[in-house]
Parts: C-alpha cells; sequence; structure tokens
C-alpha cells in the first residue's frame, strides 16, 4: 500500500469520525502566524516596493533598516510572495493599479523604473538585409565531450535574409573549421 502505520491510523481515524467526506475535503493545516511580521512592517514593506519598485529585495531590506524597520531580505522576498509581487514586473504592475486607482502623481524613481520597463518591452526591430548571404550571425558552442572522441563543437551561421541556420559539428575549435561552415 505505500503508507506509514501512522498515516494510515490517521486516515481510519478520521473516516470513523466524519466519514469518506472528512478525508477528502481536509484542509491545509493553519499557516503558523507567529511566525510572520508585523502589520506595520508588512504595510511599510509594502508601500516601499511600489514607491520603489526596481529595487531587489536585499536593497529594499538594507533601505528600510534605515528606516528603523528591520526585515532580512529572504523575508522581504516571503511577503513580495505573498502579495504577488515578487518580481520586478509585478511591482511595476502594483504600481501602475495603484496609480490608476488612487491618481497618485509618481516620483521620478517611479518614472525612471517604468522607462526601463518600457525600454526592456520595445520589440528590437528586424535587420534588413538586400539578398541572402548580405548579412550573418555566426557562433561556435562547445556541446560536450563524447567518450573516445574527445570535446565536440556546434559551428553555426544564420542567414539573416531567410532567416535560416546552418550548424555542423567539429572535434577541434580552430579558425579553419569556420571556413568549412560556409563551404
Amino acid at each position: 500500500m505505500g503508507v506509514s502505520r501512522d498515516t494510515f491510523y490517521r486516515y481510519q481515524e478520521l473516516v470513523e469520525e466524519g466519514g469518506i467526506d472528512d478525508l477528502i475535503e481536509k484542509n491545509r493545516r493553519t499557516p503558523n502566524i507567529k511566525h510572520r511580521v508585523y502589520e506595520e512592517t508588512d504595510k511599510a514593506l509594502l508601500e516601499y516596493a511600489i514607491e520603489q519598485a526596481a529595487h531587489g529585495q536585499h536593497r529594499t531590506s538594507n533601505e528600510l533598516r534605515k528606516q528603523g524597520v528591520f526585515v532580512s531580505g529572504s523575508g522581504v522576498r516571503s511577503i513580495w510572495l505573498r502579495n504577488n509581487m515578487e518580481n520586478f514586473k509585478k511591482r511595476l504592475k502594483a504600481l501602475k493599479d495603484k496609480f490608476a486607482n488612487e491618481g497618485l502623481i509618481l516620483t521620478d524613481a517611479q518614472v525612471a523604473a517604468l522607462e526601463k520597463k518600457k525600454h526592456n518591452d520595445e520589440a528590437c526591430g528586424e535587420i534588413e538585409t538586400a539578398h541572402p548571404g548580405y548579412l550573418g550571425s555566426q557562433g561556435t558552442f562547445y556541446v560536450g565531450n563524447l567518450k573516445g572522441v574527445g570535446q565536440i563543437y556546434q559551428q553555426t551561421f544564420v542567414d539573416t535574409y531567410r532567416k535560416i541556420a546552418f550548424a555542423k559539428l567539429y572535434v577541434t575549435k580552430t579558425p579553419i573549421t569556420t571556413l568549412f561552415t560556409f563551404f
């Protein structure tokens, strides 16, 4: 059956007390609230996360420590996870939502964070080339090591006009292998 004796008797006791429904609908145990930070700390951290969305967990911890709010970097991360603000993108989303709901005036740091996000989201334009072979991208990559053969390298060439890639495997990483890719 694959269940320990303790678990079996616990399940048996639940079935005897409330039937199969108690066993199936058993909720997770309640969280241990005494391990959480104070409400004031939680609130200060969330306000700071919206105020300085670009700061990471350790910088946030250090800056809050200067203000007299003591929480570790991992504690910051836990609070952000609980409030769905664990990454830069989600903190900016929270900033935008708060801005839309309350009509706040953005600070310079908030504007800079939003512009950084906007810059990261901008799609890079496609490269325009005149004909096949006009512009290409080339690279050599280490693939791995085969017993009896040795190190394996992949020579790759991408034609930007046709958006097609060519790849060959080699056992040496020398300039002459680059020439063989083109012929």
